[in-house]
C-alpha cells in the first residue's frame, strides 16, 4: 500500500501512518530501529529497495529523507507513506523536501522517530563533513556513510578517519567482510610463519582496497605495498588482489573474474573460491547486526590508513 500525501507536514504524516495501523493493520508494531536514509532528491529508490530488503531481517521504521539542490524555492514538504508489500517487513515514510524547509533534518524526522529505540542515519551519496556532528547524526547510534559514493572516494575516507566517532562505519569497510575472513582463514593453517610483507591492488577510486591494505598492515605489523591499476585495464573495480609474503613462498588471493577468486598457496592446488561483490542489502544487514561501536574500523580508519605509503601503479 502506497498513500501520497502532498504538500504536508509531519504530523499530518504521523496520523496518517496511526490511521492506516488502525483501518488496515497492515503495521506491524515489532520494529527493532529507526533507520534515517538522506538522498538527493530523485535517488531515494535504490536505498529504499535495500532497506526493505535488510527489513526481514531486521524490522524497522524507515525514514527517507530527500532534499531538493535549490534553496530558493518555495517551502514544502511532501509525504508518502509505504507499507506492507510495498515496505519489506518495514514501514517507510518518506519525506521530499523542497525549499528551506529541508535544512531542518533534526525537525523533521524527531516526531517520526520510534520511542526507545536505536537510530540508525545512513548516506548513501555525500556523506557530511563531520557525521557525528550532523543534526542527524547527533541523535543517532550508528552513522554509515559510504566512501566509494563520494566524488572523491579516497579523499573521503581520509576524512572520515580525521572526523571519526565511536558509531561511525562504512560501507566500504563492511565490503571487506569476505576478505578478511577468507585471509584469515589461510593464515590460520600450517605452516605458521610470520608475513614478512603485505601487496594489496586495485581500483585507483576504491577505498576499499585502502581500508584492506591498511588492516593487514597495522594488524599483521609488516610493511604493506598498495599497487592501483585502473578499472579498464583490469577489468573490474574494487579490489583485486592481495599477496602475503612468507618465508615459504607467496600467498595469492586474486579476483581475475567478478565473484570468483583465486587462492595460491605453496604446495597446494589452486582453488577457486566464491567472494562476491556485497549488494547494498548486504552490507546494510550487516551493519544493523550490530549497533555498538566497531572499534576495529575506528583503528583502522585512524591510525591504519595514514600510514599507509604512496600508492603505486600496477606493474611498476
Amino acid at each position: 500500500m502506497i498513500v501520497d500525501l502532498p504538500d504536508t507536514t509531519t504530523s499530518a504524516v504521523s496520523k496518517a501512518l496511526v490511521h492506516i495501523r488502525e483501518e488496515g493493520g497492515a503495521v506491524a508494531l515489532g520494529r527493532v530501529l529507526t533507520l534515517v536514509i538522506v538522498t538527493p532528491l530523485g535517488e531515494e529508490e535504490e536505498a529504499i529497495e535495500a532497506a526493505n530488503d535488510a527489513s526481514r531481517e531486521h524490522p524497522m521504521r524507515v525514514i527517507v529523507l530527500s532534499r531538493g539542490s535549490d534553496r530558493d524555492e518555495t517551502s514544502r514538504i511532501d509525504g508518502q507513506i509505504r507499507v506492507g508489500g510495498d515496505a519489506g517487513a518495514s514501514e517507510v515514510i518518506l519525506l521530499r523536501a523542497y525549499g528551506p524547509v529541508g535544512d531542518d533534518e533534526e525537525g523533521l524526522v524527531t516526531s517520526l522517530l520510534l520511542p526507545d529505540a536505536p537510530v540508525v542515519v545512513w548516506w548513501p551519496v555525500e556523506p557530511p563533513e563531520h557525521p557525528a556532528e550532523s543534526p542527524l547524526g547527533r541523535i543517532a547510534q550508528l552513522r554509515i556513510t559510504d566512501a566509494a559514493t563520494a566524488r572523491n572516494p579516497v579523499k573521503a575516507l581520509q576524512a572520515l578517519g580525521e572526523n571519526y566517532r565511536p558509531g561511525d562505519t562504512d560501507f566500504a569497510w563492511t565490503r571487506l567482510t569476505l576478505w578478511r575472513a577468507q585471509l584469515a582463514a589461510v593464515l590460520d593453517q600450517p605452516p605458521y610463519e610470520p608475513v614478512t610483507s603485505v601487496i594489496v591492488s586495485g581500483a585507483s577510486d576504491s577505498p576499499s582496497t585502502e581500508l584492506l591494505c591498511a588492516w593487514l598492515q597495522l594488524e599483521l605489523e609488516v610493511d604493506a605495498r598498495l599497487e592501483i591499476a585502473s578499472s579498464a585495464s583490469h577489468g573490474s573495480s574494487g579490489i583485486h588482489g592481495v599477496q602475503l609474503v612468507r618465508e615459504s613462498g607467496t600467498i595469492s588471493l586474486e579476483r581475475l573474474v567478478p565473484n570468483v577468486a583465486t587462492l595460491v598457496q605453496p604446495g597446494q592446488p589452486d582453488h577457486d573460491i566464491a567472494l562476491p561483490r556485497r549488494s547494498l542489502r548486504d552490507c546494510l544487514a550487516e551493519e544493523l547486526r550490530r549497533l555498538d561501536p566497531d572499534d576495529l574500523f575506528g583503528e583502522v580508519v585512524q591510525q591504519g590508513v595514514p600510514k599507509l605509503p604512496a600508492p603505486a601503479k600496477k606493474g611498476k
